[in-house]
């Protein structure tokens, strides 16, 4: 069984963008797609960017610095094949956006 942990409130996610959130030492960037909430590695695979900074449009972020683009519902990046960033299973307990830890 997974462990979850909180890596941000839903109160600081605005429906339709982003944000970077820390946890366990890690950056992860988190998006609410109209009360859905995602959560997807920080670091674009270009150039290290960070998505959580990117403009959300649908499903999809753009990397702030070099314009590559992901979903956030799984990681795919849609600029390059083959590549992805890691996506986190998603719980809302209260308050708390929590994501599954292998």
């Amino acid at each position: 069984m997974p462990t979850y942990i909180r890596v941000a409130g839903t109160s600081d996610v605005a429906a339709g963008a982003g944000i970077v959130a820390t946890a366990g030492g890690k950056e992860y960037a988190v998006f609410n797609l109209d009360g859905t909430f995602h959560v997807i590695d920080n670091t674009c695979v270009h150039r290290g960017g960070p998505l959580g900074e990117g403009e959300l449009e649908g499903d999809t972020v753009t990397c702030p610095w070099h314009g590559w683009q992901y979903n956030v519902k799984t990681g795919v990046c849609l600029t390059k094949d083959g590549i992805k960033v890691a996506c986190y299973d998603v719980q809302v307990e209260g308050g708390d956006i929590k994501i599954a830890l292998p």
